[in-house]
């Protein structure tokens, strides 16, 4: 079976820590990489044994959801990364490979990543399931982040520094927006590079820290690498590869492929991103581009004042000119140069080429 390319939300897990007694419990996330192995951070289940449940879900009030009971299997508190093992049956279906594994490189270099995981600011109320008091309940929605990596931030500590989108508020300065967030899976070119680890509050509401997969090489023991090897699919270090091509970027999806008549429900993400990339808000900066691609784009596209609409013509009018979508796509990297709206692009555009080049 082929190694899996990148997140699928139905392996992504809330994991559910209480404790008995008066404490508090823990919320984290995590990512199941085998049939009966989920991956997260540390120290979302650190604790004594017998002072502490685990939970973990998956696909909460969605027609697929299912829980189970899990425990700690690796605690490798010197990476902030552990594997939790499933208790009892797992729903039916194919066996589950572990993700691909990869490096960054020590250079110069942005990469786009994404995650996802359950923060504590998409804490939401539901007014269908009330209280015995007639409050409604609450619950914590997914966030699918999107972003990138500066590689070359926070080598002392080891960690990538993520850039992501902020929460709109921070209503609890003593408590971050991000809590929660801890143990997503850290994605970029369809591998798995590091977990979210920590939400450093004086780097700001739009950065967060993940430990990295090479770093697990230097600091955890032979016996802990063995683990995640066995059960986690973690290759051996000189079968890593690297996130970035040798001149360090990521190689863009090439679209050149895709079906002139795709409906617009599987171009509405991209449409959406593109419309999000600052360069193209303005006709100044979207005439830039198509005076840059093919003539025929301009002269046969349809016009509407509504940016939305406007690109989702231009879009389309690519789809009939093959290459020329890439044409486009290019332009805009010229013109925006590395940004998180960029790489929202580019895993939009990843994600056409994967279901229909």
């Amino acid at each position: 079976m082929p190694v899996p390319e990148g997140l699928d939300a139905a392996r992504v897990a809330e994991v559910l820590v209480e404790k008995r007694g008066v404490e508090p419990g823990r919320r984290g996330s995590g990512y199941r990489v085998g049939d009966r192995c989920v991956l997260t951070a540390a120290h979302v289940v650190a604790g004594p044994v017998a002072s502490v449940r685990v939970r973990v879900r998956f696909d909460a009030d969605l027609p697929g959801e299912w829980s189970a009971d899990a425990r700690v299997v690796l605690l490798a508190r010197a990476a902030d990364v552990a594997l939790l093992e499933i208790v009892g049956s797992t729903p039916p279906g194919p066996a589950l490979e572990p993700p691909r594994y990869t490096v960054v490189p020590d250079a110069d270099v942005v990469l786009p990543v994404s995650a996802m995981g359950f923060p504590r600011f998409k804490l939401r109320d539901d007014h269908m399931r009330l209280l015995d008091d007639g409050a409604p309940s609450q619950y914590r929605d997914s966030c699918h982040v999107s972003g990138t990596v500066s590689v070359l931030s926070n080598r002392r500590e080891g960690t990538l520094e993520l850039a992501v989108f902020a929460p709109r508020a921070d209503p609890e300065p003593g408590r971050s927006p991000w809590e929660g967030m801890s143990g997503a899976v850290v994605w970029s070119g369809g591998a798995v590079i590091g977990v979210v680890s920590s939400h450093h509050r004086s780097d700001g509401l739009g950065r967060l820290a993940a430990s990295r997969v090479e770093h697990w090489y230097d600091v955890l023991s032979s016996a802990e690498l063995e683990r995640l090897h066995q059960e986690a699919g973690l290759p051996w270090r000189d079968g890593l590869g690297s996130a970035a091509d040798p001149e360090g970027v990521a190689a863009p999806a090439s679209l050149a492929g895709l079906p002139s008549d795709l409906p617009l429900r599987e171009l509405i993400e991209l449409v959406d991103a593109l419309v999000e990339i600052p360069s193209l808000r303005d006709a100044g900066g979207l005439g830039l581009v198509l005076t840059s691609i093919s003539a025929e784009i301009a002269a046969n596209r349809p016009r509407d004042a509504r940016l939305k609409m406007d690109i989702y013509g231009i879009v389309r009018t690519c789809l009939r000119y093959p290459g020329t979508l890439d044409q486009l796509l290019e332009a805009v990297r010229l013109l925006e140069g590395k940004s998180s709206e960029m790489a929202r692009v580019d895993r939009e555009a990843a994600q056409l080429a994967k279901q229909h080049c």
